[in-house]
């Protein structure tokens, strides 16, 4: 976790964007639970513990900041709430169709981003990777 830290403050202020202690609050949370991908509403109930008077707009705005400026990825779902993960790392997401869970799975890719364009002229900006399907735990309770 103390890599990523890093890896954010050192991006947050490549960008001209200051550390507040909102920002750390919510950095600090994300990074805590990377596994779980969370959503906004997890991400405020955590960290308004770590700084009081914390608003969820606050929250969002933060959220959708940092995403934009490429320091987090969103993930937009049509049907669950959006989450939010720390690793912005070219992964493949499993996502389990039945509980939500988000897990992250780190292989070499098929195909990079540069032979993308070397072969097509298509200049990727972004990736994401997705497989749905149906966690073990969801699984082992179906059986």
């Amino acid at each position: 976790m103390k890599d990523q830290k890093a890896t954010i403050f050192k991006k947050l202020k490549e960008r001209g964007l200051k550390i507040t202690p909102q920002r750390l609050a919510i950095i600090e949370v994300l990074l805590e639970n990377t596994p779980l991908h969370p959503g906004a509403g997890f991400i405020y109930q955590k960290a308004i513990k770590k700084f009081k008077g914390l608003s969820l707009s606050t929250v969002y705005y933060t959220l959708s900041g940092l995403s934009k400026h490429g320091i987090i990825k969103t993930l937009e779902f049509d049907r669950m709430e959006n989450r939010f993960e720390g690793n912005t790392s070219d992964h493949l997401n499993l996502i389990c169709i039945r509980c939500g869970s988000i897990e992250d799975y780190i292989k070499p890719l098929l195909v990079s981003p540069r032979e993308v364009e070397k072969q097509t002229g298509f200049r990727p900006h972004k990736m994401r990777f997705e497989y749905y399907g149906y966690c073990r735990k969801c699984m082992r309770k179906n059986k």
